[in-house]
C-alpha cells in the first residue's frame, strides 16, 4: 500500500474511534434517560454539549496547534477520547458524565483537520478528495460497525457496555497511530491573519452557512433516532441496533459514491445529497409503521445522510483551497454547531408537542441549506462574468 493511502487509513481508524464516542450515545439515549431518571431531551445534552464545545473552540484550537507535530497531536487526542470513555463506562453522576464527555471535544476538530492535512500532504493534488474521503470514511464505517454493535450489546446487557466498546476502538486507534503514523511531520505554521482572511470571502461564508443548516437538518431527527423509531414505529432496542447497522451499510456505499461524484462536480454532488433533507422528513411523516416500510426508510435515510460531513468539507475547502486545515476546522465546528442546534430544536419540539413532529424542523433547515448552495452558485456565476468582462476590456 502506498504511504499516502496508509496515512489516510490510519486517520480513518482514528475517525472511527472519535465518531463511535460522539455518536455512539445516540443508540443508548433512551436507556440513559431511564437510568438517570431524566427526560430524553435532557439525556440528549450528552450529544449537544459535546457538539457545542467543538463549535465554540474548534477553529481556535486548530489554529493554536497548527504548528505542532501531527503524530503527537493525533496521539494526544485519541488518548483523551480513551480516558473519557473509560470513565463514562463506570456510570458516574450525570454532571460528571457530562464533563468527561465534553473534554475530548476540545481536540476533536484538531484531530480531523490534522488527519486530513497529513493524508492530503502525502499525495498528489488530484488525489485530494479521494484521500480526504478515506479519512472521513471513518464516519460511515463507524455507523456500520462500532455504533450499531455497541447499541446491540447495550440492548443485551446494559448501556455501560457501549462505552467499553468505544474504549476498545480508541485503544486500537491509539496503537495504530503510534506504530504506523510517521513522526516529526511539523507543517509550516501559517500566520493567523492569512488563514482568518477566508472569513471575508462571501463564497466561503455561504458554504459555511450551508454546512450549518445541513447538519442541523439531519440531527434534528437523527439525534433521536432510537427514541423516534421506538415511539413512532414500535420497534425494540434490539431492532434499533439492526436498523443502525443497515443505516451504516448503505452509508458506506453512499460515502464512496459521493467521493467519486465530488471529483466531477462538488456543487452538483452537494445539491443531490441535500435533497435528502427534504425527502426524508416527508417519508418519515407520511409513511406507515410497517416494518418493511421502516427498513426501506432507514436505508434511504442512511444513503442521503452518510456523506454529509465529506460533502461539507469538500464544499467549504473548494471555497478556500489555500487554507485547508483552518477550513476543515471551521467545517467541523459549524457542522457541530449544526448538531447542537438540530438536537436542541428537536428536543424543544419533543418537550412542547410530540416526537412525531421533529422531522418538520429537518425539512426547514434542509430548505435553508439548499438556498445557500443556490446563493453561492449565483454569486460565483456573477464573479465569473465580471472577470470575463474585465479580461475582454483589457484586451
Amino acid at each position: 500500500m502506498k504511504l499516502n493511502k496508509k496515512i489516510a487509513y490510519v486517520g480513518c481508524l482514528g475517525m472511527i474511534g472519535i465518531i463511535t464516542t460522539e455518536f455512539g450515545i445516540i443508540g443508548i439515549l433512551p436507556q440513559i434517560a431511564v437510568y438517570y431518571g431524566i427526560t430524553i431531551d435532557k439525556a440528549a445534552y450528552l450529544l449537544s454539549a459535546f457538539a457545542l464545545v467543538i463549535a465554540l473552540t474548534g477553529p481556535f484550537m486548530t489554529l493554536l496547534f497548527s504548528g505542532f507535530d501531527r503524530k503527537k497531536i493525533m496521539l494526544a487526542t485519541i488518548f483523551i477520547f480513551l480516558l473519557s470513555t473509560v470513565v463514562s463506562a463506570f456510570s458516574p453522576p450525570f454532571w460528571l458524565l457530562m464533563i468527561v464527555r465534553m473534554l475530548p471535544a476540545f481536540l476533536q476538530p484538531v484531530y480531523i483537520a490534522t488527519a486530513i492535512a497529513a493524508a492530503v500532504a502525502s499525495g498528489e493534488k488530484s488525489q485530494e478528495n479521494q484521500l480526504m474521503g478515506i479519512v472521513l470514511g471513518g464516519i460511515a464505517l463507524a455507523m456500520v460497525t462500532t455504533v450499531p454493535f455497541a447499541t446491540y450489546l447495550a440492548s443485551i446487557f446494559t448501556w455501560q457496555i457501549s462505552f467499553f466498546v468505544q474504549a476498545i476502538v480508541s485503544a486500537l486507534a491509539l496503537f495504530t497511530i503510534f506504530r504506523i503514523m510517521p513522526g516529526g511531520e511539523i507543517p509550516e505554521k501559517k500566520s493567523y491573519g492569512s488563514q482568518i482572511k477566508i472569513l471575508k470571502d462571501k463564497s466561503f461564508v455561504l458554504s459555511t452557512a450551508m454546512n450549518f443548516f445541513m447538519i442541523a437538518s439531519w440531527f434534528s431527527t437523527y439525534s433521536y433516532f432510537a427514541d423516534y423509531l421506538i415511539k413512532t414505529r414500535k420497534v425494540d432496542m434490539a431492532a434499533i441496533s439492526y436498523l443502525l447497522l443497515l443505516f451504516g451499510i448503505v452509508g458506506v456505499f453512499s460515502n464512496w459514491l459521493s467521493g467519486k461524484m465530488l471529483t466531477k462536480s462538488i456543487t452538483k454532488t452537494v445539491a443531490f445529497f441535500l435533497l435528502g433533507t427534504v425527502i426524508i422528513p416527508v417519508i418519515l411523516i407520511y409513511s406507515g409503521d410497517s416494518i418493511w416500510i421502516t427498513i426501506m426508510l432507514v436505508a434511504i435515510w442512511g444513503f442521503f445522510y452518510a456523506p454529509c460531513f465529506l460533502n461539507a468539507s469538500a464544499y467549504m475547502i473548494s471555497a478556500a483551497p489555500k487554507s485547508l486545515e483552518f477550513a476543515n476546522s471551521l467545517a467541523t465546528s459549524f457542522g457541530n454547531l449544526g448538531v447542537f442546534l438540530g438536537t436542541a430544536v428537536g428536543g424543544w419540539i419533543i418537550s412542547q408537542s410530540t416526537i412525531s413532529n421533529v422531522p418538520w424542523a429537518g425539512m426547514g433547515f434542509g430548505i435553508l441549506s439548499l438556498l445557500m448552495v443556490a446563493c453561492r452558485s449565483i454569486l460565483e456565476s456573477k464573479n465569473k462574468k465580471l472577470i470575463l468582462i474585465n479580461t475582454v476590456s483589457n484586451i
